[in-house]
């Protein structure tokens, strides 16, 4: 009996030029590109879990969403947030997440993903520049603004 397996393939296509793609320079700028893209409708019933994918040059490749929860929280799989890392060979990330409740403070459990997200990405010689925490009103929280990255 011959054994079988699946073939993995790992394929990354963008649809622009590199080159036309958004610059991020500080927490502001990330926060008005995600505000752009976010679902107006959810912002403020659901929380969602993103992360923006950026070049050497702090260019975006992509926002991808990780996950939508509840009113007060979502699940994070650290495994589906570097597969998709990994895959679209990204080396610096953005963090971001909504409060529906409008609350600008990071929870504990807030911390606590950043942090294990942090710990594994020195592993893969990944920087996390932000965690930016987005409210239905257009406020935001920036962990790097507020030295707790």
């Amino acid at each position: 009996m011959k054994t079988k397996v699946n073939e993995i393939a790992i394929k990354y296509q963008g649809n622009f030029k590199i080159s036309q793609a958004p610059k991020i320079t500080s927490s502001l700028c990330a926060t008005e590109l995600l505000f752009k893209t976010w679902n107006k409708d959810q912002i403020g019933l659901q929380e969602c879990f993103k992360i923006m994918l950026l070049n050497n040059a702090n260019k975006v490749k992509g926002i991808f969403q990780v996950s939508t929860g509840g009113i007060t929280g979502t699940l994070v799989d650290l495994r589906i947030v570097f597969a998709v890392i990994l895959k679209s060979l990204t080396t610096s990330i953005i963090l971001a997440h909504n409060h529906p409740s409008g609350t600008l403070r990071p929870s504990i459990a807030d911390k606590r993903i950043t942090e294990k997200i942090k710990n594994a990405a020195i592993l893969f010689d990944i920087k996390v520049l932000d965690h930016l925490i987005l409210t239905p009103d257009g406020d935001f929280f920036s962990f790097a603004d507020e030295g707790i990255l």
